[in-house]
């Protein structure tokens, strides 16, 4: 564990999450390695908290697949596999699909500007080189199209699975060099809605999706 670990202080914030962004930023800088243990009064100890908020961020830890409790062992950083990459993506290439269809016949105009907007945002934050904006900015553009799709049940669909994405959207632009290609792919998907050829828009993330597989599935590889 690194020895810099200090809390990521937000005084808007319940200290639990406190605690919690302090612990998910450091596993996903790396700091925190896959299998290392998570225990309790350690980690309280270190941040200068009591147990109770280091409990319960190791809670929405799990939510997010970034935390697993093994029996007699207690959590751990939880390692990346294949298997839960697969899993996860292939629900959200399905839900891409569903998104894509209904917003092409149900988007307004304001709602295509504003994707547009997301883009240029997007393309801002490559700039920066900064991993977290980056990811954020990706995950805004991709909420303004299921925001089109005017369905707020799929909506709440994705809110829930966004959280075991993140990490592997983090890990992907981390080790992505050509954020143009990102650029073009969301310029692309902006030229489908445009048209609205849904086909188009699908074929688009669907690429844009197994890349994201395939650079990630090499990396869980790497750390075998």
């Amino acid at each position: 564990m690194s020895e810099e670990l200090q809390l990521d202080m937000n005084s808007y914030l319940p200290l639990r999450d406190v605690v919690f962004n302090t612990l998910r930023n450091a596993i996903l800088r790396g700091d925190m390695k896959p299998g290392e243990r998570l225990m309790e009064m350690h980690l309280a100890n270190k941040l200068g908290v009591s147990r109770t908020p280091v409990r319960e961020a190791i809670r929405m830890l799990e939510q997010e697949g970034l935390a697993v409790t093994i029996p007699r062992k207690g959590a751990q950083v939880a390692k990346m596999t294949e298997k839960d990459l697969q899993d996860v993506l292939e629900i959200r290439d399905s839900l891409d699909e569903l998104a894509v269809a209904m917003a092409c016949e149900r988007m307004t105009e304001e709602q295509l500007s504003e994707l547009k907007s997301a883009m240029k945002d997007f393309e801002l934050a490559t700039k920066g080189r900064n991993v977290r904006k980056i990811c954020e900015a990706d995950e805004a553009f991709h909420n303004v199209i299921y925001k089109m799709a005017d369905n707020p049940k799929l909506e709440t669909i994705v809110n829930n699975l966004r959280e075991q994405m993140y990490r592997y959207r983090y890990e992907y632009i981390k080790g992505n060099s050509d954020y143009g290609q990102l650029v073009q792919e969301h310029a692309a998907i902006i030229d489908g809605f445009e048209r609205k050829d849904a086909d188009y828009v699908k074929d688009i993330m669907h690429t844009h999706l197994e890349n994201q597989i395939e650079a990630v599935r090499q990396l869980i590889q790497g750390q075998e």
